[in-house]
């Protein structure tokens, strides 16, 4: 029970990216994970690359409200390394045979595909904000990431009132999914 608790503390600690719980994970499970990435055709850096993409993995699930882990953390890092190195093998043709004991690991393929989904809908959106121009870039981060309202956006772009900087922010929205969807069709 304590062993849960600790699991269960530290992924909160993920989520709110406390970086005591992050160095924690890193420090308990690295060693593992670049042991068996170097032992099936890997290197270091290759280690590093898919720890680095499993943190992110399990970071994306500890800020999923209702998620509940339901093995080690350490159970969980090793899957999903472990699912994601197979996946680079494969696909760079590398792979002879496929590594022992497969069927032993916790389910983690949905995951994978979930998070690959989101860095592709990422890469997207960074590409698309760097097309979209000034003032519309600015003008969106200032309310999404930058979390201003629209009289402080008004204020700082120097539109008359916040209802001139709200239609602004729509048909920069608009822009903005066009070159998005535009893009995310293409690749």
């Amino acid at each position: 029970m304590t062993n849960n608790y600790q699991n269960q503390e530290i992924l909160r600690g993920i989520g709110r990216n406390d970086k005591h719980a992050i160095e924690s994970v890193y420090k308990e499970n690295y060693g593992l994970i670049q042991h068996f990435v170097i032992s099936n055709n890997g290197t270091e850096d290759d280690a590093r690359d898919i720890f680095q993409e499993a943190m992110m993995v399990l970071y994306e699930k500890s800020r999923i409200e209702d998620f509940e882990l339901t093995c080690q953390i350490k159970t969980y890092l090793y899957s999903v390394c472990r699912r994601l190195w197979l996946k680079k093998l494969q696909y760079a043709r590398r792979m002879e045979s496929q590594v022992e004991n497969f069927d032993n690991l916790v389910q983690v393929e949905e995951d994978v595909e979930l998070h690959e989904k989101l860095t592709l809908q990422y890469q997207t959106m960074r590409t698309a904000m760097g097309k979209i121009g000034e003032p519309c870039k600015s003008l969106i981060e200032a309310f999404y990431v930058h979390r201003k309202n629209m009289h402080e956006i008004a204020g700082f772009f120097g539109y008359t009132n916040a209802d001139n900087a709200k239609n602004q922010k729509y048909k920069c929205l608009v822009r903005l999914k066009k070159l998005f969807f535009a893009q995310y069709k293409n690749t």
